[in-house]
Parts: C-alpha cells; structure tokens; sequence
C-alpha cells in the first residue's frame, strides 16, 4: 500500500490503496487511518475529525461493490447515484446505504459524511458493539485478557476481568484470558515478532517489550503521530525505543516522551460521578493541555476524561515521576508501579533493584 493522502479528494488515494485493492486491503486501511484520527482519540482536534469524516466516506463507498463499480466509472458523482438508487430500493446489501441520500445530498451536489455519520459507520464496519477491536492487522476478538503486551517481563497482579474491552481486544484468535506468561507470540500476528527473554538485569525504568504503544509530539516524523506500534527493544545507549509500527514493515526509534502506553487502569475517587469508581478501562490518549486522560470503559462503552489522581495504573506499570515538590531531583524518573496504597492513594515506585520510593499517584503520568 502506498501512503494515505487526506488532501487527495480520491477515496484510493485517501485510503493509501491501489484501485484494484481487495476488500481485506481497503478494510486495512480503513481501520488504521479510522483509529488514528477517531474524534475520541483526538478531542478539540477539527482535522481530525474532518479526516476521520473522509476516510470513513471513502471506505463506506469502496467497501460496497455496486458503489465502487459506479465510483470507477464516474467518480462521486456515480457513487451518489448509486446511493441514491440504493436508498429507493431500501438500501444496498453489504453495505452502509445512505450518507449520500441524507438531507443535503440532493440535487445540489455531493452530501459528504457528517461526524455522525462516520462514527455510525465504523461501528457498523467493525460489527457494531466492537468499534475500536482489531486494531492490529485482523487480530481482533481477543476475549477478557489485558492484551496490552506480547511478554511476560510484567509481573504483579492485574485487574483481570476486563471482558469485551475493545482497545484490547485487538490481538485476535480467540484465544482468551491474560497475554502474560505465554513467553512468545501466536502465529500470524502480522509480523509482530516477539523478542526472545533477556538475561540481562531487570531495567525497573525501562518499558517492557512487547508494550503497545501511540506516537506523540513527533517532529521530524509526524506523519508518524497518532499510528500506533509496539515496542521491541530500548537502546541505552540512545535512550530510546525500537518500534515496530501495525501493519507496516517498518521501525522506527522513538524517545520515551513521544510513546503513549495503552495500558488498563482502575477508576478512583471519583466525587461527581461514582458510578464509575471501580470501572476498568483502557487509556486511549493523553490531553496535554487539560492534564487529563481519555480512557474508554468497557462495560459502559464510553470515553471519559480523567485526572491521573483518578487513575490507578496496573502494578507493573513503568511511568515517569512528575510534579514531585518535595523531592524534585526525582522528576523526570521512570519506575516501575509495584504497589497501589489505597487508604494514602500513592504507589510503592521501583526506580532501581535498590532504590522504593512513595509517591501520590498524580505525580506517575505515563
């Protein structure tokens, strides 16, 4: 596949797909660039959401035979005509009829895809109750397990339970129950090749192989920012990260800031909305500007925004100490999360095989 380009108004170019890609390709593509530039990954971002808007109109048309056919032969204008014929017919079979019949497709030209619009189709591409599962190259389905790494570096207890999660739902084969301890990956994971066991000493500031990552703040790659990966080695030498990007053959090495770990969390605290204390859910991003993680929860299947005091991360967690006034010199260090204390809501921190430290949990931020 070549690369998307969302300033191109043809859905192929788009997509990143030659015009006689098959289903499987398209639906590939479709779904990375969907994830990528989905509004909720993105709040307060309107390109994204224009873009998000323009890859799911693109796939919405290619993906249905009748409209593709139509598309080939005369471009927008064909695929709104064969919309429109699917709407007088009570819709297209194997396909989303409609965003080209809705109020503002007639007549005057070509009704392009609302936000609405997009967001019901790509849970409707992806079966509805699963937007977000098979992220990673036809790997969804996955079952209960936390599903957010290939390896078994990772000790401590995890939440567990987290059932029909669909950010981690995502590595596919129905394979069921916690990725931990499996000591290597199951076949056909799109090339995601899991790193044989270290003998080297445990690195407590290292982030563990096999984590599922986000690119952020990306400079001279941001083409790259928002795809998502996984880690296979960390570099000492450079401080940084090896990352093998989904669905491409393709590394890339990445400083420890610009990675968002897609990791599972236990809600806490929550004063205005105590239903949610207890939920567990997945962090999908990181908003910067309001200190706050999205974080979809699974049994409820929305997307709230939340303090990191009101975020308990799984033991095992590597994160970064921060806003520490009373020990400063320890800002800006990577430990391991070995304990949550829930009576002072702080974490037993690992930052070396000699070194604990007790810090509040607002001041670990991943």
């Amino acid at each position: 596949m070549g690369a998307p380009n969302l300033n191109s108004n043809d859905y192929y170019e788009i997509l990143g797909c030659p015009r006689n890609a098959d289903e499987a390709t398209l639906k590939k593509a479709y779904r990375k660039l969907a994830v990528k530039w989905h509004p909720d990954k993105n709040p307060d971002n309107e390109e994204a959401t224009k873009n998000f808007q323009k890859v799911s109109e693109a796939f919405a048309t290619l993906s249905d035979p009748k409209k593709r056919q139509m598309y080939d032969q005369y471009g927008e204008e064909g695929a709104r005509a064969a919309d429109q014929m699917g709407d007088n017919m009570g819709g297209m079979p194997g396909g989303f009829a409609g965003f080209g019949g809705r109020p503002g497709g007639g007549g005057g030209g070509v009704h392009h895809m609302s936000q609405e619009e997009a967001a019901e189709f790509f849970a409707h591409a992806f079966g509805g109750g699963d937007p977000f599962g098979g992220m990673f190259g036809g790997m969804g389905g996955m079952g209960g397990g936390p599903g957010v790494r290939f390896t078994s570096s990772r000790g401590g207890g995890g939440f567990g339970g987290m059932g029909g999660d669909p950010f981690m739902d995502m590595l596919g084969g129905g394979m069921g129950g916690s990725m931990r301890g499996m000591g290597g990956m199951p076949a056909g994971m799109g090339g995601m090749r899991q790193s044989m066991p270290s003998m080297a000493p445990k690195a407590y500031d290292v982030i563990p192989p096999g984590t599922i990552v986000s690119l952020k703040g990306l400079v001279n790659a941001a083409i790259h920012n928002g795809d998502r990966g996984v880690i296979k080695q960390y570099i000492p030498s450079s401080k940084r990260y090896v990352v093998e990007l989904e669905d491409e053959d393709e590394t890339l090495s990445v400083k420890p800031e610009n990675l968002l770990q897609h990791v599972h969390v236990r809600i806490h605290d929550i004063q205005s909305q105590p239903e949610l204390n207890g939920k567990t859910g997945t962090i999908i991003t990181w908003c910067p500007n309001k200190g706050r993680y999205n974080i979809y929860v699974a049994n409820m299947k929305k997307v709230v925004s939340l303090k990191p005091g009101n975020v308990i991360l799984e033991n095992g967690t590597v994160a970064r100490v921060s806003g520490l006034e009373s020990r400063p010199e320890m800002n800006g260090r990577w430990g391991t999360i070995k304990d949550w204390i829930r009576d002072s809501n702080k974490y037993d921190v690992q930052l070396s095989a000699s070194q604990i430290i007790r810090v509040k949990v607002e001041n670990m931020i991943l």
